[in-house]
């Protein structure tokens, strides 16, 4: 629990964010009701009520303003001005402009201390880059509106825990990204973030680069010239770090509970196993049954978790999107603003 409000951004509104929001706040009313969960939703108010009104909600979510010196537990932000008709499921740059603007308003308010966290509702890139904000994301966004250079993705569903070393970069470049320099921020971060989320002395596997890791120089060096040296270094400093532990069994391992997190090089490698045990999809009908697992931004000097999908615009509207993950993704920002707090005291 935090005593501040949690600042959720609807990214999308065309997407399925304004129904999974009115859907996590009808599943967490109880928890808000006896002031143990404070909300700021920041996006569309008019997305907010059509989706609302769509699932016949029970659930009143007054607006406010940013200058307003109290809020309700449950309530949300106008991100920016409303233009034509936003509709469910079309591509549009209004419906960039106001994932952008929400994300805006979020981190100042985070940033002034107003709100303990940002949780982000799923963006659209294309509509965003119509918009003329070309950021490939929530994360390289997020980097650049708070002056941070080096941020890490860390992906969670259950104990699956997964740090990278690169995302968003072709195959053929991932070698170039993996430097003692990289490798080690990775490793300080995804310690710190465990820590705060309750684990005293986290043990990290990091992932082999190469098959084999890369079976003594046979199938490349980087695991040998570039992991190891960088593990030693980091297990003298005190930390419980192994590795380089091949791609074929260490989320084997980390399912089993042998580690606390893993580390992987590149965005499959990472993605692949968290997202396997954490989305289902109806063999019959081809529909998503359950979308789990969190999206964690570390390195920035403000806390944000996501949803780990994206704004399926092919459901959206028609009230059948799944919620659990943004509720996942909220019970995370939670802890890790709670950890912060006990750190600091």
């Amino acid at each position: 629990m935090t005593s501040r409000h949690l600042a959720i951004t609807m990214g999308d509104p065309a997407g399925i964010g304004p129904e999974i929001i009115v859907k996590a706040c009808v599943g967490l009313k109880e928890r808000i009701a006896k002031g143990d969960l404070r909300l700021l939703i920041i996006g569309s108010g008019a997305a907010l009520d059509g989706a609302k009104s769509a699932l016949g909600a029970d659930v009143a979510i007054p607006e406010v303003t940013a200058d307003d010196r109290e809020w309700p537990d449950l309530c949300y932000l106008q991100a920016d001005v409303e233009g034509d008709p936003i509709k469910p499921g079309v591509l549009s740059a209004d419906g960039g402009r106001f994932a952008y603007k929400a994300i805006e308003q979020g981190v100042r308010l985070t940033q002034a201390g107003r709100t303990a966290a940002i949780v982000t509702a799923p963006l659209n890139k294309e509509a965003l880059n119509k918009a003329g904000y070309h950021f490939p994301g929530h994360t390289e966004m997020l980097a650049h509106l708070t002056g941070v250079r080096g941020s890490v993705m860390l992906l969670a569903h259950g104990n699956m825990r997964v740090s990278h070393v690169s995302t968003h970069v072709a195959l053929e470049d991932v070698p170039k990204r993996l430097t003692p320099e990289r490798l080690r921020m990775v490793i300080d971060l995804t310690n710190d973030a465990l820590r705060r989320l309750g684990i005293a002395r986290p043990k990290i596997a990091i992932a082999a680069l190469n098959p084999h890791a890369g079976e003594g120089g046979l199938f490349g060096r980087q695991d040998i010239d570039v992991s190891a040296p960088t593990i030693a270094k980091a297990v003298a400093d005190g930390l419980d770090v192994v590795g380089p532990v091949p791609g074929d069994t260490i989320f084997v391992k980390l399912r089993a509970g042998q580690f606390d997190a893993a580390v992987a090089m590149y965005h499959d490698q990472g993605h692949i196993p968290v997202k396997l045990l954490g989305f289902q999809v109806d063999p019959a009908t081809g529909r998503w049954q359950e979308l789990s697992g969190v999206n964690i931004t570390l390195g920035l000097p403000i806390i944000r978790t996501s949803v780990d999908h994206g704004t399926a615009f092919d459901i959206a509207g028609k009230g059948i999107a799944n919620e659990h993950s943004l509720i996942e993704a909220i019970d995370y920002a939670e802890r890790l603003a709670a950890g912060t707090s006990a750190a600091k005291s």
